[in-house]
């Protein structure tokens, strides 16, 4: 009768004692050797493009017969490659890491391997000389550079692009241009074409819009004639209030470290999403200008057109196949702020899905692989012959 429960409390103890082993030593590398526990851009590719600030990305294919995906499923490596490269356009203040966080979860290696050639834009980290940038030298000369370079490497003509956040919003205005006839499809992810629909972001800007028409009205302020270096905002400010979007989530992340230290993968997995949030990117000061008065205060995208330099970008314009996505929980771009493109947009092919998660979660959450990548892997199969 000893025997029996003897032998199960020296299992017990031997298996506590392997757990603390297990967390002092996690504790020690999430402490001191961080870097050690982050696993992303893992993925293999080939800058084909760099301008001293913004290079592109052509990854290679994977030579596995079949990737495992965050779910335990398992993604066999497709033998057929599409005709037309997708290219991803990621938004300025986010790291392009997001893209390819963890092998399991790896947007990149996931479009691999259902056949697509992957590109990626990666807009560098800008710094003090390059704060005049704004709108037109991100979403029509970069884009529109990159793009050649991307033609001139893959010998193909027409593309997809698919822009998540701000992303989304450079690859509309570009193609409102009309100067590039070869898009045969744009996808969208949580993109807010209505700057003032609901959403943290559309509130704070309506709260903005009175006192900043009384600016214009009873006084010289112009917000375009400030010097662009005084409207930089560093990337802790934006890692800062983007976490501020949900300030519980933030806190309870750190307790699910904290109970599951034992875990090497999940401390790998927590310190590499971590890593990714704690180091966005700076916000020219050029983009702010723009940004709060085109996008902002005047609201111009959600009428349809936006000038850029000495052009405007219409949205009526745009012929191309076109697929937008929307974060079901999203704090910062309601549905309705995402959807409203598909009005204003001429194409005859187009599609509106929302799908679970944040306004990260909807491109990197545990469900993002289910309900927006293989979603748009498919609608995208079809129209890349």
């Amino acid at each position: 009768m000893l025997k029996p429960l003897q032998k199960r409390i020296k299992t017990q103890v031997l298996a506590f004692n392997q757990r603390a082993v297990k967390t002092a030593n996690n504790a020690y590398d999430r402490l001191f050797r961080s870097e050690t526990l982050i696993k992303s851009a893992l993925t293999s590719f080939e800058e084909i493009y760099h301008d001293g600030l913004m290079s592109v990305r052509a990854y290679s294919p994977l030579e596995e017969e079949a990737i495992e995906l965050e779910s335990g499923d398992v993604q066999a490596v497709s033998d057929h490659q599409h005709a037309v490269p997708l290219v991803i356009v990621p938004p300025l203040a986010a790291s392009p890491l997001i893209f390819d966080l963890l092998p399991e979860r790896s947007f990149v290696r996931y479009f691999l391997a259902r056949g697509y050639r992957v590109y990626l834009i990666d807009w560098g980290e800008p710094e003090r000389q390059h704060t005049h940038l704004g709108i037109k030298d991100y979403a029509q000369d970069m884009l529109g550079e990159a793009l050649s370079q991307v033609r001139r490497h893959s010998g193909a003509k027409e593309v997809s692009l698919m822009g998540w956040c701000m992303g989304g919003l450079f690859c509309l205005i570009y193609a409102g241009l009309a100067h590039d006839q070869h898009l045969r499809n744009l996808v969208t992810i949580a993109s807010p074409i209505d700057s003032q629909q609901g959403g943290v972001g559309g509130r704070v800007i309506r709260g903005l819009v009175g006192p900043a028409q009384a600016i214009r009205k009873y006084t010289r302020f112009r917000l375009n004639r400030v010097n662009p270096e005084r409207l930089q905002v560093p990337g802790w400010f934006n890692a800062l209030a983007f976490k501020l979007t949900n300030p519980v989530g933030s806190v309870t992340t750190y307790w699910d470290l904290l109970v599951n230290l034992w875990d090497r993968e999940f401390v790998e997995s927590h310190t590499t999403t971590s890593n990714f949030l704690n180091n966005m990117l700076d916000y020219p000061g050029g983009i702010i200008q723009d940004f709060v008065i085109k996008y902002g205060i005047n609201n111009d995208l959600s009428k349809g057109q936006i000038k850029i330099g000495g052009q405007v970008s219409r949205f009526d314009r745009i012929r191309s196949a076109i697929l937008v996505f929307a974060g079901s929980s999203d704090a910062l771009v309601t549905p309705e702020a995402a959807q409203h493109s598909l009005e204003l947009v001429s194409s005859q092919d187009k599609q509106f899905v929302i799908a679970p998660g944040g306004h990260a979660g909807v491109v990197m959450g545990n469900k993002a692989q289910r309900d927006v990548w293989a979603v748009a892997a498919e609608w995208l199969s079809t129209r890349s012959a």
